[in-house]
């Protein structure tokens, strides 16, 4: 009982700081409507005048990746609450709580993923606004796997965060991490099916995040992905969730060497 009160108190309050936080909300939508208002209609437009890849528009294509792309840059971003707390005082007190250290990894990271997944749906909202068609049943099969995405994201900005003395270095750090695996995860271009070049091809394939996105462009897109898509889905979630689970395994070993 001690170990579930613990978990819900860490997991709320997480939640409640990022609903707070109303002008980080009002911010998140930002970068998404950028992305896909001038990268995604503006590109496209450049691109043969009107470019398009299995039967839908550029702008469509990657608002799965956009999607993708929040979630990475949200939960990698919510390590920076290890940093705070060790700041002010307060990871000290749950450290000497009678919860094991895997509650406590598993209370902080499933908080930080309800936030992002959060911010996910809010680049749903986004995308319908701009008239980027999808059903409801897709969004709803998309928010499984949203939060089977960020499981593993947040879990491995939690882990570098656990061994980093100060904000700048983790901000540092994020940055060198987050951008290759967005850019080469197949947000904004097909991996499979077209002339990618064979070494972006085998890098990607490394990256979990390719995956998740891989997935995510299934589900949305539909039938006419078919001819691009990587993996077929169940292997896709096979993935992510064997990612998940290895992040998770090392998040709870750093946690176990923190002090």
């Amino acid at each position: 009982m001690t170990e579930l009160r613990g978990f819900y108190t860490l997991w709320l309050r997480e939640v409640k700081r990022y609903l707070r936080d109303r002008t980080r909300i009002v911010s998140s939508f930002v970068q998404p409507a950028l992305w896909l208002v001038v990268f995604g209609a503006g590109i496209g437009a450049a691109l043969r005048g009107g470019f398009q890849i299995a039967g839908v528009n550029y702008q469509t294509l990657i608002f799965p990746g956009i999607v993708a792309q929040t979630l990475l840059f949200t939960a990698m971003f919510m390590g920076i609450s290890v940093i705070w707390d060790r700041e002010f005082g307060f990871l000290k007190e749950i450290l000497v709580a009678p919860v094991s250290r895997f509650t406590l990894f598993l209370g902080k990271m499933i908080g930080d993923s309800t936030d992002a997944l959060i911010q996910g749906v809010i680049v749903f909202a986004i995308a319908l606004a701009l008239g980027i068609s999808f059903t409801f049943t897709a969004f709803l099969e998309c928010l499984p796997l949203m939060l089977l995405i960020t499981i593993g994201l947040v879990s491995l900005g939690l882990i570098i965060a656990s061994f980093m003395g100060s904000l700048e270095s983790f901000g540092a750090i994020q940055s060198f991490i987050n951008l290759p695996l967005f850019f080469l995860s197949g947000a904004l271009f097909p991996i499979a099916g077209t002339n990618t070049p064979q070494w972006l091809q085998v890098v990607a394939r490394v990256n979990p995040l390719t995956y998740g996105v891989d997935a995510l462009k299934t589900v949305i897109l539909g039938a006419p992905y078919a001819p691009l898509q990587i993996q077929p889905l169940w292997v896709d979630i096979g993935i992510v969730g064997a990612f998940d689970l290895l992040m998770i395994a090392i998040g709870t070993w750093s946690f176990s060497k923190m002090k």
